[in-house]
């Protein structure tokens, strides 16, 4: 279907590239989505997982036969879920990273984050883990399911953010962003109908109303890691959700770098129109950064969105499974180390860490500092149980994930 403009919409099952845009097209391209998702420079991949998981079985798994299902790699769906490479508990047990960022932002559900640095974290309910692999990390990512009268849905974004050379050997880091401390927007159109949007990343500089088009507001997020691209203001990096009541309508300010690459990937809803553009299918769209673009939910459901935009950053990636280097040898490097180093080793008593029964959000840093939230009662509770036994043994502890089970990742939504 030509659409104005010039570019053209194909059918996903067909083909889901289109022809190049015009000079003024706001709108620079729209494909299907897939999984993973597609990314541009300096983004890696990007990865919805979206599980109907069932009530749990009281061992942090699920109430429900595995029979039928590949474990170990487990990414067919059965049933609305995935066990992914869990074996009873559903997740992502030991594996290395090298190069490279990933953001995990966790909509609905818990996840478990254990690493090799001794660092643990339980997170969701839309808090944000930003870690820093740098020169390498072995790290788990496990879903439990605590509820075990019902279901156990689980909602995550993972996204990978690439290092510059500079930046691919720093130290490894990780730092939370928490639901609560995560600044949100609200943009009423005429008719009443709200527009929200949560800025994970990248100031956003919006009017307040559409009536009122010079009265801007300035939002900062909280800071991203301190070696991380997005740490650059030259960068642009911007990481935002877009949530759409049915009619809202809101206009997306342009980037501050008109250099900046930008996608939109409408992943919620029945129906949008971007730049004048209608849209039914879940896609990912390809804006002009320097483009102000209108955005109407068109539809009678919630439309959402997630925003990714940086500044290329423009250099060689030579990438295997979990390492993102610049070189072939830099990536021959990444495996001999790790080999040789399991990048510290694996701290904690099995490759799948969970952390207990008790429904509470936590970070504990490498350094020992614990962050813990508020529960509803108001108590505060450090979990008993997210430190490794002996931390002076990790160098006898292993590392599970072999060079075989990491040849068959890349393709994968690895985390």
């Amino acid at each position: 279907m030509e659409r104005a403009g010039g570019a053209v919409w194909l059918d996903c099952a067909v083909d889901a590239s289109l022809k190049a845009a015009m000079p003024d097209d706001a709108i620079l391209q729209i494909q299907a989505l897939g999984f993973p998702w597609e990314t541009a420079d300096p983004f890696l991949f990007c990865v919805h997982h979206d599980d109907a998981y069932p009530k749990g079985n009281g061992r942090f798994g699920p109430d429900a036969s595995l029979a039928g299902r590949n474990i170990g790699q487990d990414f067919g769906g059965k049933d609305g879920w995935n066990m992914y490479h869990g074996q009873s508990v559903p997740g992502f047990p030991s594996h290395p990273h090298r190069g490279f960022e990933t953001v995990t932002i966790v909509r609905k559900g818990l996840t478990d984050h254990s690493d090799s640095l001794g660092a643990a974290a339980r997170f969701g309910g839309g808090d944000v883990q930003w870690l820093t692999a740098g020169k390498g990390i072995v790290h788990s990512e496990m879903f439990p399911l605590l509820d075990a009268d019902k279901p156990n849905p689980l909602e995550l974004f993972q996204i990978w953010l690439n290092l510059p050379a500079r930046s691919k050997m720093c130290e490894p880091h990780f730092t939370m962003l928490w639901a609560d401390d995560i600044p949100h927007r609200f943009f009423e159109s005429g008719d009443g109908a709200v527009t929200e949007v949560a800025v994970i990343a990248g100031r956003l500089e919006a009017p307040r109303s559409p009536s009122d088009p010079q009265a801007v507001d300035v939002t900062e997020p909280l800071a991203p890691p301190p070696d991380s691209w997005a740490a650059q203001a030259e960068a642009d990096v911007a990481i935002w959700t877009l949530r759409m009541e049915p009619g809202a309508r809101w206009k997306l300010p342009p980037a501050a770098n008109a250099a900046a690459r930008r996608r939109l990937y409408f992943f919620e809803g029945s129906g949008v129109s971007v730049a004048g553009e209608a849209i039914a299918q879940h896609a990912a769209i390809e804006l002009r950064a320097a483009s102000a673009v209108e955005l109407v939910n068109t539809g009678a459901d919630v439309a959402e969105f997630l925003l990714l935009q940086g500044r290329p950053i423009g250099e060689p990636v030579a990438q295997y499974g979990p390492f993102v280097m610049n070189t072939e040898a830099e990536l021959r490097q990444a495996f001999d180390d790790y080999r040789r180093t399991e990048f510290g080793g694996w701290p904690w008593p099995d490759h799948a860490p969970v952390h207990g029964p008790e429904r509470v959000r936590f970070a504990r840093h490498a350094d020992g500092r614990v962050e813990t939230l508020a529960q509803p009662d108001g108590d505060r509770a450090v979990m008993a149980n997210v430190t490794p036994p002996d931390l002076a043994a990790a160098d006898e502890a292993r590392v599970v994930a072999s060079s075989a089970v990491l040849d068959e990742n890349n393709a994968r939504g690895m985390q």
